[in-house]
């Protein structure tokens, strides 16, 4: 077992939210998750509001490195079709595998957050080089609001992501490239 015990209960948990949703997030089943003793979750996080911000926290650090590494690995798009299918990969992450579990723990999350703010941490957009890499492709096209048509972008694909998870299918090219020529014009 990792040192770090509180990720492992932090990723516990993640996998707890998106099996089992909100309801189910509870010391207990973090504990079977984690594959440790009766107790141990709510010697780490007494309440299930820590043990909520603990799970935030360690989404937020997932999807930063994720979007980081995207962002550094990829080259620079060099056409609206390129980028499309660079933002058509990533969606497909975040419906499948690990991506989709993640993404449904950060919706529960979000949702929980119009109760608890404390959560809201979850909802901030942040800098990395993902988002910057598509900011610097939208001011290459001489798109003259790069910074708001990427908020604008982004947040749409978060949309799609969302309604797949939510109503099931795949996103296709051409929704991708609808997006993407919308952010252009």
């Amino acid at each position: 077992m990792p040192a770090d015990r509180r990720t492992v209960l932090a990723d516990a948990a993640i996998d707890v939210l998106a099996e089992a949703g909100i309801r189910g997030l509870t010391h207990r089943a973090v504990d079977r998750a984690a594959h440790l003793p009766p107790g141990t979750t709510s010697a780490y996080y007494r309440t299930r509001q820590a043990l909520l911000g603990a799970l935030v926290r360690r989404l937020v650090a997932l999807d930063q490195a994720e979007l980081q590494a995207i962002g550094e690995q990829a080259p620079m798009p060099r056409n609206a079709g390129e980028l499309a299918a660079g933002i058509a990969a990533f969606v497909e992450q975040r419906l499948t595998g690990d991506g989709r579990r993640r993404s449904l723990a950060r919706y529960a999350c979000a949702i929980e957050s119009v109760h608890h703010p404390e959560l809201r941490e979850i909802l901030v957009p942040r800098e990395n080089a993902a988002r910057q890499a598509v900011r610097d492709f939208l001011a290459a096209q001489g798109v003259a609001d790069a910074e708001d048509r990427t908020v604008t972008l982004l947040t749409c694909v978060d949309g799609l992501v969302f309604d797949r998870l939510v109503g099931g299918g795949a996103v296709s090219d051409q929704e991708i490239g609808g997006l993407v020529a919308a952010a252009l014009r």
